[in-house]
């Protein structure tokens, strides 16, 4: 087994096809079937299903892509530190979607001037599809919302929590809770992540039923409905940090106790430990920077509530 071949088969693993991978480690697709087969043989299992077209790999060849890439990984930093280079290569990190426009940009930038060599591929989706994605590989690390399960093999590091707000069209501002909720329509956040169970959930526990008048999937368009009069919504408040200044009204929800914890997933063996340490460190300074409760680094993620906000009265966005 050489590097030459795990190379090709993580390009097969990256491209879904033999002839996707032959373009990307400039070989025929036939060199490609030769590499593989090769590899096969000498690991004494088979890596793929060709009664399929094109062939699929099985849980084997998935489970050896896995190792590939951190055996690549490792060879890379290693001929650096021979070399007395410095830490280099691109970074793949994930985020969900409303953490990637404001914390996640800034956090890289502050990596950037620390790792003058290293390079940044960012890929922003849900939290499941994220660690899976850590899991096998393709990221190095993803920040992630703490209410999901941690596959096997994977870590979940606290960086910071974020309440949850309600907003509401400036013309509703100085309502309480109960009369925004209870007196204008509501939109809803639905799609498949934890935030939005999370606030279904909470609404349950307070008992209300929201009047509904609109149902989003993204959260700008959430906030962009808000901000257009049509009702009253509840979002992290990144998602209201994000919104133009004086635009909205906002108040803490259920007085500020209700809240979301957001934290870094990696592999709990990674080539990469020491740079996503740094990130977790720049990522819980920035969150800091703009107002959330930063969470101690050192312990393992629970399910209790963040701090209170001080205060439950009502403000109005006035951000720069």
């Amino acid at each position: 087994m050489d590097i030459g071949q795990l190379q090709t088969l993580v390009a097969v693993a990256d491209t879904g096809s033999f002839a996707g991978a032959a373009r990307v480690v400039n070989l025929t697709a036939s060199a490609v079937s030769q590499q593989i087969q090769k590899l096969e043989d000498q690991v004494g299992v088979t890596l793929f299903d060709r009664k399929k077209r094109p062939p699929q790999m099985n849980a084997k060849g998935e489970e050896l892509v896995r190792a590939a890439r951190s055996v690549l990984q490792i060879m890379t930093e290693a001929r650096l530190a021979i070399s007395g280079g410095r830490t280099a290569g691109m970074l793949k990190i994930g985020a969900i979607r409303t953490i990637s426009m404001r914390l996640v940009p800034f956090a890289l930038a502050d990596m950037s001037a620390l790792y003058a060599d290293l390079t940044f591929d960012l890929t922003v989706g849900i939290s499941q599809s994220l660690m899976a994605d850590v899991a096998t590989g393709r990221l190095d690390a993803a920040l992630v919302a703490e209410h999901v399960g941690v596959p096997l093999g994977l870590s979940w590091h606290p960086v910071f929590s974020e309440p949850l707000v309600l907003v509401a069209p400036l013309h509703a501002a100085g309502q309480s809770e109960l009369s925004l909720l209870y007196g204008l329509p509501f939109i809803r956040y639905e799609t498949a992540v934890p935030l939005a169970r999370q606030i279904e959930m909470e609404l349950s526990r307070l008992g209300v039923t929201p009047r509904e008048i609109a149902v989003a999937n993204t959260m700008p368009s959430v906030i962009g409905m808000v901000q257009a009069g049509l009702g009253v919504a509840i979002v992290p408040r990144i998602a209201y940090l994000d919104a133009s200044p004086g635009s909205l009204y906002c108040r803490p929800f259920r007085n500020g106790a209700i809240s979301r914890r957001l934290g870094l997933v990696q592999r709990q063996v990674s080539s990469r430990s020491e740079v996503l340490t740094e990130l977790r460190r720049i990522l819980t300074q920035r969150a800091s920077d703009i107002g959330f409760d930063d969470v101690d680094m050192s312990t393992e993620p629970t399910h209790e509530s963040g701090k209170a906000l001080s205060g439950a009265d009502g403000f109005v966005a006035q951000i720069g």
